[in-house]
């Protein structure tokens, strides 16, 4: 249903399935199934997940999950009631993303050109892609050749959901791409071919989300930063931040991150508004005097 109907992706889908499976796990621990599960075994295993100290954020997820899964089993008729109606979602401060500096942005840009052959000819134009238009990393290991070919400026970009939206780039990132494209045939098994930009001869056919997760954390190292403070989802807050900060309409931005709702896309406004606090806090005169 989920991917048929919802249109769900592939890590959608397999996220579903982690959570619905830990839920139906921790049941039959007491003795029961779905079929038989009340609301208060529902709130009884999200005291169990903060206990094991899951953030309130990934217990809220979960719980989002048991509610499409009880909805979806109360409406196709294998219960009568849903017992997550009644279920009220952990509590959970707004935290703001992490976001990396234009200058550690260009930190991990010139250490990725600094890299030689082709893999580091990849690495930039992985890097200069994903912070010219903030994809997901998902997005971005799974683009098609077709995306780029030609002298396109606009990516057209399947999201979550399927849904489409259009992403310009920028002009160093579309210098980075040809770049790649020369060599591109490195990352393939002679005579193969691929319709993903970023071939791999792995199972998937792509670079998967981890490795370039991995390939980032080096880079990280060697721009001399905290891998632990740099990640794919990083780089796509630091594109987000960056634009609002340099006068971006909030709409433009929503659009070419993919968000659905606007208040998801806010919480870069509140990152400025923080950031403005600090500055007058550490810049401005009056602030040093206690009065």
């Amino acid at each position: 249903m989920m991917a048929a109907e919802r249109g769900a992706s592939e890590n959608t889908c397999q996220a579903y399935e982690r959570d619905i499976a830990d839920f139906t796990g921790w049941l039959s621990q007491r003795g029961r199934g779905v079929e038989a599960a009340t609301s208060d075994d529902i709130r009884d295993f999200l005291s169990a997940l903060a206990n094991r100290g899951l953030a309130a954020s990934s217990s809220a997820r979960k719980l989002s999950t048991l509610r499409q899964f009880f909805k979806f089993l109360h409406g196709d008729g294998y219960r009568s009631d849903d017992p997550t109606t009644v279920v009220d979602s952990p509590r959970q401060g707004r935290s703001l993303p992490k976001v990396l500096s234009e200058a550690d942005v260009d930190r991990l840009l010139a250490a990725a050109r600094a890299i030689e052959g082709p893999a580091g000819i990849r690495l930039t134009a992985m890097m200069e892609l994903l912070y010219a238009t903030g994809l997901r990393v998902s997005e971005l290991v799974g683009l098609p050749l077709n995306a780029v070919t030609g002298e396109r400026q606009i990516l057209l970009v399947t999201g979550k959901g399927n849904k489409e939206r259009l992403v310009p780039i920028t002009g160093e990132a579309r210098a980075a791409i040809d770049a790649y494209l020369d060599v591109r045939l490195t990352f393939m098994p002679d005579g193969a071919e691929s319709r993903f930009l970023f071939p791999s001869r792995g199972k998937e056919g792509h670079v998967t989300r981890r490795r370039f997760a991995q390939m980032l954390g080096d880079l990280a190292l060697q721009a001399g930063l905290d891998p632990r403070h740099v990640s794919p989802h990083v780089l796509r807050h630091a594109f987000a931040s960056h634009l609002l900060a340099n006068g971006a309409d909030l709409r433009l931005v929503q659009q070419m991150l993919g968000h659905a709702d606007i208040s998801t896309t806010q919480i870069y406004t509140h990152l400025l508004d923080a950031r403005l606090k600090n500055l007058v806090g550490d810049m401005h005169p009056l602030s040093k005097k206690k009065i």
